[in-house]
């Protein structure tokens, strides 16, 4: 059965054809982030539509794509569709991707942020907000479970982690964690063998003009901010750093943002955070999105675009300019280790953020109930937005009862 662009469907095999125009691109991608709940969980229908449906790559490709953006920080699923995007029509191609993905995303959040702020104090809405709360803990409670599952594969791994978590409770800052635990990573974990395939699939042709160009349009940007708006300018910086150091995927960006957020600069309370991660749950779209949330309480709709927009550059200008690169990049067996260091800091860090989050929640019995059966929710596998909607339904009926 052939499938859509004269692929044969399911064998990830492409005939000779011209690549899609930018247009089909970002409509392509529009339509999947207008449903991209789950994070990773997308990346699956990423490669239906990509490889199985379209016949726009191979499989191998698609399958080096994947270990790239587990490697690389930020969102995996945003990611993915700009690795897509740039194979198919390098860097315009990513960038139509891309924004076709979190477009949907950003105009929900936008919407929700300023209905957020006009109803935020009224008692239905404290109410409501409360049991996004407790459920948004049973979400990052589970998250750091499952992260750790796959993230500590042997007793170093979970000496790394250990060591992450008390640094993280003593206060440290986390990017000296993540280079403190890049180091351990070199030293106590086991040598490791380039993953079957990553040198496989039609190699990545080099950059050009084109990315230059998009570095000096980033500092251009920066630049632009700093005799523009101070304010702005720093939420352009403090999302960006956020982003750098997202090993992990999105909810290991989660940790940072709070820190720089919250803990730094004050922007937001503890609660207003805790509202905004439940903002991005019950959305489509990366967690990261939360970004857009926070700009909005911080500096209205431009500081939703500037933190939007910044929490998604680096890990973009990342992938673009490693896709060319990346075999070699593998072959590295220092690298490889120093990012599984990484990595095994950030379920360290997603343990603290959790006892963080849980003790911003007045807790009472109906909260610590929806917690609960939350958690139960999703270990039975329960899909995200499934769990916060149920939330959202118990909230509501709690705040007309009482």
């Amino acid at each position: 059965m052939t499938g859509a662009g004269g692929e044969t469907a399911g064998t990830g095999v492409t005939e000779d054809r011209s690549p899609p125009p930018l247009r089909g691109i970002f409509l392509s991608f529009l339509r999947l982030g207008a449903t991209a709940y789950g994070g990773p969980a997308m990346v699956p229908q990423i490669q239906a539509m990509a490889v199985a449906q379209r016949g726009w790559l191979p499989e191998r490709d698609f399958r080096n794509g994947v270990a790239l953006c587990q490697t690389v920080p930020g969102a995996t699923a945003i990611q993915m569709a700009g690795y897509v995007g740039y194979r198919l029509r390098a860097i315009p191609g990513a960038i139509a991707a891309y924004a076709g993905f979190a477009l949907p995303a950003f105009l929900i959040v936008m919407i929700l942020s300023a209905l957020y702020v006009q109803a935020s104090g009224m008692p239905f809405a404290v109410t409501l907000l409360q049991g996004l709360r407790a459920v948004v803990v049973a979400i990052v409670v589970y998250a750091s479970l499952g992260f750790a599952r796959a993230a500590l594969t042997g007793w170093r791994a979970a000496v790394i982690a250990a060591v992450a978590f008390v640094l993280f409770v003593a206060g440290l800052h986390p990017v000296l964690v993540v280079g403190i635990a890049a180091l351990l990573g070199v030293i106590l974990l086991p040598p490791e063998t380039t993953p079957a395939g990553a040198g496989d699939g039609k190699p990545a042709q080099g950059h050009g003009w084109p990315y230059v160009a998009l570095l000096m349009a980033t500092a251009a940007g920066f630049v632009l901010l700093w005799f523009l708006s101070p304010l702005l300018f720093e939420i352009a910086s403090v999302f960006f750093r956020v982003d750098l150091f997202a090993f992990g995927g999105g909810l290991a960006a989660l940790p940072v943002m709070y820190h720089e957020v919250v803990t730094v600069h004050g922007w937001v309370t503890p609660q207003a955070f805790l509202d905004g991660i439940a903002i991005g749950q019950i959305t489509p779209g990366p967690i990261v999105i939360t970004a857009t949330f926070l700009g909005y309480l911080v500096a209205g709709i431009p500081g939703a675009i500037v933190a939007t927009l910044a929490i998604f550059t680096p890990s973009f200008l990342i992938v673009v300019g490693t896709i060319p690169y990346f075999d070699r990049i593998r072959s590295s067996p220092r690298l490889i280790l120093a990012l599984s260091g990484i990595v095994c800091s950030f379920t360290g860090l997603l343990f603290t953020v959790a006892i963080r989050f849980a003790l911003d929640v007045d807790w009472t019995l109906a909260l610590a109930i929806i917690a609960v059966i939350g958690f139960l929710a999703l270990f039975r596998g329960v899909a995200v937005h499934w769990v916060v909607a149920g939330a959202v339904a118990v909230s509501m009926l709690l705040g007309f009862l009482f």
